[in-house]
């Protein structure tokens, strides 16, 4: 056995034996070609043939991770997502240059020899040996792409990019056997195409496509000579020779790159010496991806298509297998974004709500009888610094939204009523309506009976509200104890029951809480959901769940399959036209008044909660419905009394004043040029209707005075649930 150097270490034959008894003798083992294994070499040898046979023949190519793009409804761009950018190109377009460079600098022989080449290990073993240490590498640009096929499997675990990169004989065994079977089965001109797509250039890019567009801002097929070397230099070490951070190092790699394609006559010295002399000439375009950078505030609305694709079964039976697809990307996601919807969306917020406000909005709209979500946005941009946040205060907390949503208040009201109806009461039932009252006891629940044995009580927001009312001016004035008395009268569960087939699940996820004081909007809901639910009434009583993405197409143009919206029937379509008569009613002459549309004819209510910690509009129209939500954005929300908001004083906030108004502004914008159609009106007349004892008209109040009670607060009413808040509505 040869003996070590005087520098500690391995001689000559030993390094000899390390690497050609791996490399020459596995490459010679599969190529059928003859060695004399004697000596040192044929020790180290014979222990890898057993090893070398026992590797799988094939190798498998993972997809190419990829940039997805999202776009709206009309094929506008929304934004890029991905884990690496990477867009694959062809051969034939990347640019000649580029070609050469890679091929002159890091493997020149590539063309004339099989998978291992013999010379260049040799000569290799003979450059560390002289140096010693290790110099030169020789593996081929096959190897190189096997290698990487390994660390794109890994993706970003990084003890396995570790596993797929160590320097180690059993890994440069297994990538010489797959090299060999690539040369077989793709031959040089695919190898060379996949090198140059697989390989990272540095500065998040992935394949010569991206790199191209990152240090250059042009295409891989329009690359000039001095360019193409640049590039080609980067494999080495991306980040030692990164022209951006290290121009001087790049540019000496580069020059180093054109002497070498000189040397291999690819160019002329000539041609060499003058790409020799020019500047680095980079044109940067930064890398820019996810959800932060998308357009026209839709941000979360692109998260949420991320979130679908992360969660939704239709895109993998498991979360990692979903996960692996997104990350892999490639997809082209065509939205159900609404440009025109969104761009309202977001003109309404920013002339309401201030980013810098204490309180955020946001405003969420979809179309009645298909599902789909035509705008979302917030007065919180989606980001990382001051006033933004990554949390959609539009979504469910299982869909990127907050953990309980927001207390709804009086704009559960309608809900109550369509249960109602549905159970047989008349649209001109009448209740007592005192100002103040207990909570009636006992009452039926989906669990058995809930009574009221701590006395709690419910109040109006008026003493002037005093009953009877009939259901259409109790709806009109949000009358507090009428729709108590409502729900005591029905039960608690058709009215739970009704919202579930609404769509109207709390934020949280939880089941509904068996108790009246759902009725008067005590559970946690987010927008979206209200939207949905109200787009229920829109749509003469068919709920159809929300949907974001119309279509995919994934790598290479293949249609993948998207969650559909399912429709079912959750009120008969009498109910619904009736609660579409009432809920026209509090935009025309109630509580919603001022934010009724001009030019079509439109329904709604408002709603405000405990302590004004929340106030909403939900409202729509036969071909649209949107719902606002204004308050404090973290769990404990903001008390909006003395507050300015969109730089307006406000003693106190009413869902009339400030989330009425969005509302109203995002959907005249949204429904600009839109037909207008209207409602199948119902009659409502009560046989037994007295006078009214007040001859003050519902939308004669104004803040501060005669409020009615649009606003849901609980007016220091005993909450006998100390896991609610309880709204006063």
């Amino acid at each position: 056995m040869g003996n070590t150097r005087s520098s500690g270490g391995l001689s000559t034959a030993q390094q000899a034996a390390k690497f050609l008894g791996v490399s020459a003798l596995a490459g010679a083992v599969m190529a059928g070609l003859a060695l004399p294994a004697v000596g040192a070499l044929g020790l180290a040898a014979k222990g890898t043939v057993e090893e070398f046979d026992g590797i799988p023949a094939n190798l498998k190519t993972p997809p190419l991770s990829q940039r997805t793009t999202i776009l709206d409804a009309e094929g506008g761009e929304i934004a890029k997502v991905y884990s690496r950018d990477r867009t694959i190109v062809k051969l034939k377009d990347i640019a000649p240059y580029m070609r050469q460079a890679i091929v002159a600098i890091e493997d020149a022989r590539f063309y004339e020899h099989g998978a291992v080449d013999l010379k260049g290990v040799l000569r290799a073993v003979n450059t560390n040996a002289q140096d010693g240490g290790v110099s030169q590498g020789a593996s081929t640009l096959t190897q190189q792409y096997v290698k990487n096929v390994f660390v794109e499997e890994a993706g970003d675990d990084k003890e396995k990019v570790a596993e797929a990169t160590q320097q180690s004989i059993g890994r440069k065994i297994k990538e010489l056997k797959y090299a060999i079977k690539v040369e077989k089965e793709l031959g040089k001109k695919r190898i060379l195409e996949n090198y140059l797509n697989i390989t990272f250039f540095g500065q998040q890019a992935y394949g010569i496509e991206a790199a191209s567009q990152r240090y250059f801002s042009k295409s891989a097929k329009d690359l000039k000579l001095e360019q193409a070397a640049l590039l080609a230099g980067l494999v080495q070490s991306p980040s030692r020779y990164d022209p951006i951070n290290a121009p001087n190092a790049a540019k000496a790699r580069r020059d180093t790159v054109l002497r070498r394609m000189a040397e291999v006559k690819d160019i002329t010295p000539a041609q060499a010496a003058a790409a020799q002399k020019k500047p680095l000439g980079l044109k940067v375009s930064m890398p820019r991806s996810g959800c932060i950078t998308a357009v026209k505030g839709a941000g979360f609305f692109c998260d949420y298509v991320r979130e679908t694709l992360l969660n939704d079964p239709t895109f993998g039976k498991t979360a990692e297998a979903r996960a692996k697809r997104w990350t892999q990307g490639g997809l082209t996601i065509r939205t159900t974004l609404d440009p025109q919807a969104q761009e309202s969306v977001q003109k309404s917020i920013k002339k309401h709500v201030y980013q810098s406000d204490p309180v955020a909005t946001a405003v969420t709209l979809v179309e009645p009888g298909t599902g789909k979500v035509l705008g979302m946005g917030q007065s919180r941009p989606y980001g990382f610094g001051e006033n933004e946040t990554q949390i959609n205060l539009s979504a469910d907390k299982s869909m990127g939204g907050s953990n309980y949503g927001f207390q709804v208040g009086s704009t559960f009201k309608p809900i109550t009523a369509a249960a109602a109806i549905e159970q047989g009461k008349k649209p001109y039932q009448r209740y007592s309506s005192p100002y103040k009252m207990k909570y009636p006891s006992p009452v039926t629940t989906c669990k058995g009976t809930w009574s009221n044995d701590e006395g709690a009580t419910v109040e109006n927001e008026n003493e002037k509200e005093v009953g009877p009312y009939g259901m259409k001016e109790a709806t009109a004035k949000s009358v507090n104890t009428y729709f108590v008395q409502l729900i005591s009268d029905i039960g608690v569960c058709p009215v739970t029951r009704m919202a579930d087939k609404m769509g109207a699940k709390r934020a949280d996820g939880k089941d509904h809480n068996q108790v009246p004081s759902v009725t008067l909007g005590s559970e946690g809901f987010s927008p979206l959901t209200m939207a949905n639910a109200y787009a229920t009434f829109a749509n003469r009583g068919v709920y159809c769940s929300p949907v974001f993405i119309d279509s995919i197409t994934g790598p290479g143009g293949k249609k993948l399959k998207v969650p559909q919206s399912k429709c079912s029937r959750a009120m008969s379509e009498k109910t619904a036209d009736t609660i579409n008569t009432l809920l026209r009613g509090v935009v025309e002459d109630g509580t919603g008044k001022q934010a009724g549309l001009q030019s079509r004819p439109s329904a709604g209510k408002t709603g405000t909660t405990d302590e004004r910690r929340a106030a909403w509009f939900v409202g729509y129209t036969p071909n649209m419905a949107g719902a606002v939500w204004v308050g404090g954005p973290g769990s404990k929300g903001v008390k909006m009394e003395n507050i300015t908001i969109g730089g307006v004083p406000h003693d106190k906030v009413y869902g009339a004043d400030t989330p009425g108004p969005i509302w109203k502004d995002a959907m005249s914008g949204a429904l600009d040029g839109k037909p207008a159609p209207d409602f199948v009106n119902v009659q409502i007349k009560d046989p037994n209707q007295r006078k009214p004892h007040d001859d003050k008209k519902p939308g004669d109040r104004r803040p501060g005075r005669d409020k009615g009670n649009d606003n849901g607060d609980n007016g220091g009413q005993d909450n006998p649930w100390p896991d609610i808040s309880l709204p006063r509505t």
